[in-house]
């Protein structure tokens, strides 16, 4: 074996692989920095500030706006001040919706002031950024004084930001025999006797009030986001024109979809290096001798774009991911090896194989990471779709 890889090493040394491979492979901060600079420049985010009680639905305001699950949202959280989280979508280099929650609202009532004067300093900074306010409030919640006297105070100094009052739960109310959510909005009567009645209650403080039933897929109605396209117009309307713009792409895909694109846009550099490399490895005419030199190349591939994406791994865990995308496309690697025997031909085949399968597997990897980077589960399905689509490209390529 040891014979073996130097025989290898001096086969890529004579291709001037070997002293090029590590120029191509390394990832320059710098350039992704730049990129992020000018995608920021061109993206508006909007900052949408939650203010509400515990269980009030404002997580789920963030699960219907971003479509990431409810653990990822939990686990986005982070501290701003000493009353206040923020979650950042799809990421803190790329924030296109920043969410700011209310800590423990109506749980202190000693610590009313405090979020008060936290909240005042937010919105009175000036960070070129669009804002709306978003109260939120269980249909079934009368106790609600704290969280006006909050919404009185933040309106009296800063009366140009809007304010949107989102009533929410609204399942808790239905009649008993309703099974599911009724044709939107709902039209029953004590979910329009205590509508009404928190609107009179936040009369002057909002400037509109709408109705949603955020659930999860567990609780059994359909839709899961009730409302949400009200949500999402009613936002939309509250901003100007690019931050609303922004909202319906972000909703449609269309916004994340061209984050993603820079990203590969950048991470197509190193898959087509590795699989130039992968191609040069495959064609040695030994089967099966060069599968563990691709296996590690290709292990280092997947590191590499990880580390671009946000995400460190170990050989073995990025090994593991190799494995769980890689699909039927493993069982095929031990026929391209097969195919070597045949001589001249075989070589050029496996050759062609293994360029367009490491490409392919980059191009798995990218929606892999973005999905992650986006706080979302990988979708198998999806990865598989976009890695057999690659491939036939690749091969095409490679064959020429």
């Amino acid at each position: 074996m040891n014979q073996f890889v130097q025989s290898t090493k001096n086969f890529l040394k004579d291709k001037l692989l070997l002293t090029k491979i590590p120029q191509w492979f390394q990832v320059s901060d710098e350039q992704i920095a730049e990129i992020l600079e000018t995608v920021r420049e061109k993206l508006p985010t909007t900052e949408a500030i939650l203010i509400g009680k515990t269980q009030s639905g404002k997580s789920s305001i963030v699960r219907g706006l971003t479509g990431v699950s409810a653990e990822i949202v939990g686990e986005g959280f982070r501290p701003h001040t000493k009353h206040t989280q923020q979650y950042t979508y799809p990421n803190d280099d790329l924030p296109l919706l920043i969410f700011t929650d209310t800590v423990g609202l109506g749980d202190v009532q000693q610590h009313t002031e405090s979020i008060i004067q936290e909240l005042t300093d937010k919105l009175q900074t000036s960070n070129y950024r669009a804002r709306v306010v978003i109260l939120t409030v269980k249909i079934n919640d009368f106790a609600t004084e704290t969280l006006a006297k909050i919404a009185q105070e933040l309106r009296q100094l800063s009366p140009n930001i809007p304010y949107l009052l989102v009533v929410t739960c609204l399942h808790e109310l239905y009649p008993s025999s309703t099974e599911n959510h009724p044709t939107y909005p709902p039209n029953f009567k004590d979910i329009n006797r205590a509508f009404n009645q928190i609107k009179k209650d936040f009369k002057g403080l909002y400037d509109e009030a709408i109705l949603i039933d955020f659930t999860l897929e567990e609780d059994g109605y359909t839709p899961i986001f009730y409302g949400l396209e009200t949500l999402r117009d009613s936002i939309a309307q509250q901003l100007p024109e690019a931050e609303s713009v922004a909202i319906y792409q972000l909703l449609e895909g269309e916004t994340t979809e061209k984050i993603g694109n820079l990203y590969r846009d950048v991470a197509r550099r190193y898959i087509w290096a590795f699989s130039v490399a992968a191609a040069t490895l495959a064609a040695v005419p030994l089967p099966f001798a060069t599968m563990p030199v691709l296996t590690a190349l290709q292990v280092s591939q997947v590191t590499l774009l990880g580390k671009l994406y946000g995400q460190i791994l170990t050989p073995s865990q990025a090994g593991g991911i190799v494995s769980a995308i890689a699909g039927g496309f493993l069982a095929q690697s031990i026929g391209r090896e097969l195919i070597k025997f045949i001589p001249g031909l075989g070589s050029i085949i496996a050759a062609s194989w293994a360029g367009a399968y490491t490409w392919a597997l980059g191009e798995g990897a990218c929606v892999y990471f973005g999905d992650l980077m986006g706080g979302k589960k990988p979708n198998p399905d999806q990865i598989q779709a976009v890695m057999q689509a690659a491939f036939k490209q690749a091969q095409t390529r490679f064959e020429k």
